[in-house]
């Protein structure tokens, strides 16, 4: 069996260990889009041609640049703050402060990938104004991905990144081009919802609208997302098969009950032969 490749960021809601079943799902195609990102798992382990890869937020994708421009430099520079000093809740709060005042794009993102590895549990989280506020992870070392960052860098010569609402991924799309969206997933309760990835949000005005443009696209499109009476029916025109997988967002491994994952596939094509 291939070995997997990690991605060198810790991210709640992740897809490493379901890269497998994405790949099984996602069709044939030169170019591989994926409107939502994130830590670019799916990315990391599918073999495409060319990638075109997006996410609604720019310090993710302004890191992901700088990686693959000047990995050597980044790595160096990022090292500095891995070191046993600064795996400390009041240096974390103030480098946190920090990184919310920083306007430097270089800076933030070595600051970024400090916050993901030493805050909770890979958790991204903005507040309303904009303000980065994940607190600390308490962690005995947190590791440092040296590895992970060279191989995203070498594999990040096939892929361009782009920072725009995911609508406008499917504005210019190519007959070659397969998408895989996995937005922020429907809550399961209230309670479920870690709140905002980005400032604005993702509503469910945003979940319907994915869902439309799924399905008139003229390429194929795998969705993915939670099982739920909403998703299915957002769905109902895709083919759709769930899933059941473990969460790790909650604090008590005790709660991490297994959930119903659903993928959804929207093909034009193989809509038409099956009808």
């Amino acid at each position: 069996m291939t070995k997997k490749n990690r991605a060198f960021l810790k991210w709640a809601g992740g897809k490493f260990t379901l890269t497998e079943q994405i790949n099984q799902r996602l069709p044939e195609g030169r170019r591989l889009i994926e409107p939502f990102v994130g830590a670019g798992s799916v990315f990391l382990n599918s073999n495409f041609d060319e990638y075109l890869l997006n996410d609604i937020n720019p310090d993710l994708i302004e890191m992901y640049k700088i990686v693959k421009r000047k990995p050597k430099q980044f790595i160096c520079d990022a090292k500095y703050y891995f070191q046993d000093a600064f795996n400390n809740e009041a240096i974390y709060y103030q480098l946190r402060s920090e990184f919310n005042n920083c306007k430097d794009v270089y800076k933030r993102s070595l600051l970024f990938l400090y916050l993901n590895r030493f805050g909770y549990n890979g958790l991204c989280r903005y507040n309303k104004s904009g303000g980065f506020n994940v607190p600390f992870g308490r962690y005995k070392k947190p590791y440092f991905p040296e590895k992970e960052l060279l191989i995203f860098s070498e594999k990040s010569k096939k892929a361009t990144f782009t920072c725009k609402p995911y609508q406008k991924l499917f504005q210019y799309l190519r007959d070659d081009d397969v998408l895989y969206c996995d937005p922020p997933y429907v809550a399961l309760s209230k309670s479920a919802s870690f709140t905002s990835y980005a400032s604005d949000g993702f509503s469910l005005d945003d979940q319907a609208n994915l869902a439309k443009l799924a399905r008139e696209s003229k390429c194929s499109v795998l969705v993915s997302n939670h099982d739920t009476i909403l998703t299915q029916e957002l769905y109902r025109d895709a083919f759709c098969d769930k899933i059941q997988v473990s969460r790790t967002i909650s604090s008590k491994s005790s709660t991490r009950q297994p959930v119903g994952e659903l993928f959804a596939l929207f093909d034009a094509q193989l809509s038409t032969r099956v009808k």
